[in-house]
């Protein structure tokens, strides 16, 4: 039996993914809206808004597919685990268990 705290999950890891691209955004994002909002007149705040949110989802959704895929390919945020050693530590069997007890 597997105890509590641990699990292995198979496919992507979806809090690392939504971690990263909430990160990522904001690093690349805010700088990139910020630096096409100087080419365009926005006099009021609602401008503003709208501008942030009409440059901004865009870049967020790119990001997003980006990161998920990236994550897809290189199994990123998973912790550092290594598929093999755990395999190897379990025995090389499914549930982890010593067949030599039967």
């Amino acid at each position: 039996m597997q105890p509590v705290e641990r699990a292995d999950y198979e496919g992507v890891d979806y809090g690392w993914v939504m971690q990263t691209t909430f990160v990522v955004t904001i690093l690349v994002g805010a700088p990139v809206v910020a630096a096409l909002s100087g080419f365009v007149t926005l006099e009021t705040w609602g401008a503003r808004a709208a501008f942030a949110v009409r440059v901004g989802a865009p870049i967020w959704f790119l990001t997003a597919v980006v990161v998920a895929l990236y994550a897809k390919r290189t199994e990123a945020g998973d912790g550092g685990a290594d598929r093999d050693a755990a395999t190897d530590r379990d025995g090389g069997n499914e549930e982890g268990r010593d067949d030599a007890d039967d």
